[in-house]
């Protein structure tokens, strides 16, 4: 019955496996430079090397300044930077703060973490395809706002908001409020160009590109105004204090540079197995895709709806016929409610909990979205016949 059993990994979009490469100069930076970037000695001149190149490599695929690159522990403590750092720096300033109802949880909770505070935020909505709504947005923008923060990608659907034209709107409005760009799902796939784009700071995470876990960095234009939320000993100029995790950064400037080597290749690669999954899952009965598809959403992400199964038992069927797939985002916690994302976007009650996302790496093959589509085509008639009343 159906192909020879196999384990395709099809949940990118929550981590992705490093390249060799990244592995290898992890080993080298853990097992030979071993040293602290703090220390005087040759150790901590070869640790500081990896630092160096690693920041060298980023700010390069960005067009900015070495020195607008900050590492982190990874996207979560970014976008946690990034608000909290601008919004106390700028209080005398303004207490209004924008973004969507479709973020992430670290820029979500982040946000009501600063209503605590006594921050106002205006939470945009969004269309039926995810995109924010600019209208909204100019309506939005007063004298008051400091900061708006607008993911690139998002996380669940692969929507791709249009960001150079909200930095432009910000500029017509002639506000004072820093543009924060979410850039999580976005970087790797794009040629993202802060400066020319109108981003004033940028939060990325290296294992979404073939990088490590719990390592990322924060561009932050030179000119924003901008308070450290972890302090210490005072490493990266003081703004984020603590030993720096050296093979981390290492595995991330390889992946950077491993990424946008032959950059357009590698998402032509990735955008055609989007294809022929979108393709595949149209002509099952009871399947809808979500948003967008082709050029005009993002290369990695393919969200699909499934009449009359719930996304656990679903997830769980291709699990066992060796298929790993995401019911949502993977890092909101291990027992995700209703999708945000999907409620604002207008996705009818019976697929809210009948959702799954597809997400593709650079290790992935046609095979593999051929072996994931005839699970489905064999599993979905069995389990639907078991539908609640």
């Amino acid at each position: 019955m159906g192909i020879e059993r196999k384990e395709v990994y099809l949940d990118n979009s929550a981590t992705t496996r490093v390249f060799d490469s990244v592995r290898d100069v992890m080993v080298q930076a853990m097992m030979a430079d071993y040293g602290n970037t703090s220390s005087r000695h040759m150790k901590g001149v070869e640790a500081e090397n990896y630092i160096k190149s690693a920041r060298e490599e980023i700010a390069k695929s960005l067009k900015v300044k070495d020195k607008e690159i900050i590492f982190t522990s990874g996207g979560t403590e970014s976008n946690n930077m990034a608000l909290i750092g601008v919004a106390m720096a700028n209080k005398r300033a303004g207490n209004h703060l924008i973004t969507t109802g479709i973020e992430h949880a670290s820029i979500y909770n982040t946000m009501i973490f600063l209503e605590e505070q006594g921050f106002r935020v205006t939470y945009l909505p969004t269309d039926e395809n995810g995109h924010v709504s600019l209208d909204a947005l100019r309506e939005a923008i007063c004298d008051e706002t400091i900061l708006i923060s607008i993911m690139y990608v998002n996380n669940e659907m692969g929507a791709v908001e249009p960001i150079e034209e909200i930095a432009k709107i910000i500029k017509e409005k002639k506000s004072k409020a820093y543009f924060h760009v979410d850039a999580i799902q976005a970087y790797g796939k794009y040629v993202i160009r802060p400066k020319k784009m109108g981003i004033d700071l940028m939060s990325v995470s290296a294992h979404k590109i073939h990088g490590p876990k719990g390592v990322g960095f924060l561009y932050v234009d030179e000119k924003v105004k901008i308070k450290p939320i972890i302090f210490g000993g005072g490493q990266q100029k003081n703004m984020r204090s603590g030993t720096e995790n050296v093979p981390g950064c290492a595995g991330m400037g390889m992946a950077v540079k491993e990424m946008y080597t032959n950059h357009e290749a590698k998402v032509e690669q990735i955008y055609a197995l989007k294809d022929r999954m979108v393709k595949g899952l149209q002509e099952i009965e009871g399947v809808t895709v979500h948003g967008l598809t082709g050029r005009d959403s993002a290369p990695q992400i393919v969200s699909a709806g499934f009449e009359g199964v719930r996304a656990e038992v679903l997830l769980h069927a291709l699990e066992d016929r060796g298929v790993y797939v995401s019911s949502g985002s993977a890092c909101s916690s291990n027992h995700p409610g209703i999708s945000g994302t999907l409620k604002g976007i207008g996705v009818k009650d019976s697929l809210l909990d009948s959702t799954l996302r597809f997400s593709f790496g650079l290790f992935n093959t046609e095979d593999d979205v051929d072996y994931c589509l005839e699970q489905l085509r064999e599993l979905l008639p069995m389990l639907r016949r078991y539908r609640r009343a």
